[in-house]
This record gives structure tokens, C-alpha cells and sequence, in this order.
């Protein structure tokens, strides 16, 4: 099986050079590219189509936020995955929006970095526990106001299908684990799910879980384990 290729960006070298090589004492990860800054990851996933990329969320110039969102643009297949030394709405909520499926603060351990990477690459979302309870609570309080609107009309296009792919995706599951629940083939999967961000208007697993909640297409209570990031 082929290495899953990373792009590396942070403004310090150092924190560069640690984190390459705790990545690839891993086996199956291989950095390809490092960047110090958001302008130079945006250049370089467009020409590299790494399979995950790593921001720093506070970079000078261009910072992973933005990056991201312009990262998403030129090569929708690159996996984001923000590390950040603050968990602050602002950061969390943007990064979520500009398509990254990971968030992780610095202070995590090198296992959960390489667990991390390893599940957005599979299609699954990796969110520190504390990020991951900011989303829960900002969608718990989001729903009042939603409740009081009639459904929105794209929830009747989602087929019966879709909204099972739904509700085992915003459990955490990856594509391969949602294949083998509803014993169907992994393309299946895929082609549901991007039946699914189409119709919805959406461009990441974590934005269509975000919509499903909000529409309350899936409880929160039915979110046992908000993510599949280790909770220790």
C-alpha cells in the first residue's frame, strides 16, 4: 500500500522538522512537501494533490484558515488538517467552514497526530475533544431558532440511503466503515456522499453534519461519539 503523502506547514522550522519526523517513523506516512507559510502550502498542494495537508492555523501572511479554504479550491481531494495552539471559536468554526476536516491544538500527543491523519485520509473527521464539544454545543443552540422554520426543501431530496450515509458519517464512521454497515461497495459510499454535499450545498463530511444537525435530521443524541479522535 503506498504511503499516504502529507504536505507540512508551519512558520517555524523546528516545529517543521519534529513533527516530519515523528510523521514518518510512522511507516505509512510520507511528508512531501513542507511550506512556511499559506501562500507556499496553497502553491504547492495545487502542484503536489497531496493527500492530507497539516496547517499551522496561525501563520504570518496567509494564515491556515485561508490557506485551506484556497487548498480545498485547487485540490478537493487533499484532506485539511489544521493544528492550532488555541481552540477559540473563531478558529475552530472558520477552519470548519473553509472545508478542513481535522483540528487538533499543539499540545496533542504524536500518536493522536498519526491517528489523526490517518482517519481524514480514510474520509473521517478528526476533532480534539474540546473542539469537537464546541461544535456540539454551538449546533444544540443553533437548533431553537432552526426548529421554528419549516424543513429546509433540500432535506426532501436526500433518498432514504443517503440519509442512513448521513447519520453514520456524523458518528464518526469512516467510508470504508460505512460500507461494510450497509454492506454496499465503497463507491457506493463515495458517490452518496457526493450526491449528498451537492444537494445540500455543502463541501466537507464535518459542513453535512453541521446542515443535518441544524435541519434536525439527526439528533444530537444520536452523536454518541461527536468524532472518532481519541478522547485520552
Amino acid at each position: 500500500m503506498s504511503p499516504i503523502r502529507v504536505l507540512l506547514a508551519d512558520d517555524h522550522v523546528l516545529v517543521r522538522e519534529g513533527t516530519r519526523e515523528l510523521l514518518e517513523r510512522a511507516g505509512d506516512i510520507q511528508v512531501v512537501a513542507e511550506a512556511d507559510d499559506g501562500h507556499q502550502a496553497a502553491r504547492l498542494a495545487a502542484e503536489l494533490r497531496p493527500d492530507v495537508a497539516i496547517l499551522d492555523a496561525a501563520m504570518p501572511g496567509l494564515n491556515g484558515v485561508e490557506a485551506a479554504a484556497q487548498i480545498k479550491a485547487c485540490s478537493p481531494d487533499t484532506a485539511v488538517l489544521l493544528l492550532s495552539a488555541y481552540d477559540s471559536d473563531a478558529y475552530v468554526f472558520a477552519s470548519l467552514e473553509a472545508g478542513a476536516t481535522g483540528y487538533l491544538l499543539k499540545q496533542c500527543r504524536a500518536a493522536e497526530l498519526i491517528q489523526a491523519v490517518r482517519t481524514v485520509h480514510a474520509g473521517g473527521s478528526a476533532l480534539h475533544p474540546q473542539v469537537a464539544r464546541k461544535l456540539v454545543d454551538r449546533l444544540a443552540r443553533s437548533r431553537g431558532s432552526a426548529a421554528a422554520q419549516p424543513p429546509s426543501p433540500s432535506e426532501e431530496t436526500l433518498s432514504e440511503r443517503e440519509l442512513e450515509v448521513l447519520r453514520l458519517t456524523a458518528r464518526g464512521l469512516t467510508n470504508q466503515e460505512i460500507a461494510r454497515a450497509l454492506g454496499i461497495g465503497l463507491r457506493t459510499v463515495q458517490a452518496h456522499l457526493g450526491h449528498i454535499y451537492a444537494k445540500i450545498g455543502c463541501r466537507s463530511r464535518t459542513e453535512a453534519v453541521v446542515v443535518a444537525l441544524r435541519q434536525g435530521w439527526i439528533r444530537q443524541g444520536e452523536l454518541e461519539h461527536p468524532s472518532r479522535y481519541p478522547n485520552g
